[in-house]
């Protein structure tokens, strides 16, 4: 049985109509992700996938109430075990970044164009979601 978490897929849209997101990497394997984590027990899943993206990147925004969809990866939880995760996505459309946070010095940040950042990531179906989004209206 796999195990629930929800994300933020932060982005920003350009002048122009271009859009951004923003990729993470993880603490322990130093790969590159979207801000993510365990639901808060009494919080709405939206509203967990921001308080993620807060503690992990510093931003503030607006977070959707319909997520995009979701991913599966396996989750390292020491050398001899892993867990499955199904990630539940939300858009974020970012409107500022604090200036401190409590995980800044533990994860490097980077702003990409969507196919850049699909190509970035490990897992596949987070890829084929964050190109989805691109194509999505908003």
């Amino acid at each position: 049985m796999a195990l629930k978490q929800v994300a933020a897929l932060p982005f920003i849209r350009h002048p122009d109509g271009a859009l951004e997101v923003l990729l993470i990497t993880s603490r322990e394997t130093q790969r590159w992700i979207i801000p993510k984590g365990w639901p808060k027990r009494g919080i709405r899943p939206h509203k967990s996938a921001a308080i993620e993206a807060r503690q992990e990147a510093g931003l503030l925004g607006r977070v959707g109430k319909k997520p995009l969809g979701s991913y599966r990866y396996l989750k390292q939880m020491s050398e001899l075990k892993t867990i499955e995760c199904t990630v539940t996505v939300f858009p974020m459309e970012v409107e500022a970044q604090q200036l401190k946070w409590s995980e800044r010095t533990q994860r490097q940040m980077l702003w990409l164009g969507p196919e850049q950042a699909a190509s970035q990531v490990r897992e596949t179906e987070l890829a084929d979601l964050i190109r989805r989004f691109v194509e999505t209206p908003r």
